[in-house]
């Protein structure tokens, strides 16, 4: 009598023929998963002692092909830092005194440029002052507004620093003085400017217009 209890599963299962030609259970894949245990992961150095682990981080850890630096070497890296140290320092002052000088030269030109440049127009004046003094020889500054006028353009140059040069009796310069006039004369020694036909005109060291003169030559 069967079973009507029994289900699919329960029933046998024919074997499967082995590789030997013989017959071998069926295993469930089921039990076959259960059986599989976890795989473990089992760290590389874990058998090595700590100096050794240490070691070989610090190796990894190193560039490759560097070496650690004796007493000498660094004794000569410190000289050589204390060289280029001293020879930046030469190049900044030195560069520093460059620039010092260069203002001063700009400076020095500027005010030369200055002064050129009043030379000039002063210049062009010097025939109208050289008017009002053969006026005033005359008489004709003695009154008017003329005089006012003459006082007014002379004060102005006077603020420029204008001089004038050029007197009977002076030693004759010829940095200062345009001889016209060569008289041999018993009564001097050396070159004498015996009378002013034009003076002349400076401004600080700078001479406008030279003074023509007559000049006593000794005999």
């Amino acid at each position: 009598m069967t079973d009507q209890n029994k289900t699919p599963d329960d029933e046998p299962r024919p074997a499967t023929p082995s590789e030997d030609g013989g017959t071998a259970d069926v295993v469930d894949p089921d039990e076959l998963v259960d059986a599989e245990a976890p795989d473990v992961e089992v760290p590389a150095d874990a058998g090595a002692p700590a100096g050794a682990k240490a070691a070989a981080e610090a190796m990894a850890g190193a560039p490759e092909g560097t070496e650690t630096l004796s007493a000498d070497d660094e004794a000569i890296l410190d000289a050589a830092s204390a060289d280029l140290v001293a020879d930046m320092r030469q190049d900044m002052l030195r560069a520093q005194a460059e620039l010092v000088n260069f203002r001063r030269r700009v400076e020095r030109d500027r005010e030369a440029n200055r002064e050129a440049v009043v030379a000039e127009v002063v210049r062009s004046l010097l025939p109208a002052l050289d008017d009002l003094a053969r006026a005033e020889q005359h008489g004709d500054l003695a009154e008017g507004p003329m005089t006012v006028i003459a006082q007014k353009i002379r004060g102005g140059l006077d603020k420029f620093g204008l001089t004038q040069i050029g007197a009977k009796g002076d030693v004759f310069d010829p940095s200062k003085h345009d001889a016209l006039v060569q008289l041999p004369s018993a009564d001097v020694t050396v070159n004498t400017v015996a009378d002013v036909i034009e003076p002349g005109y400076t401004i600080g060291d700078r001479v406008i217009r030279a003074a023509k003169v007559a000049v006593h030559t000794p005999q």
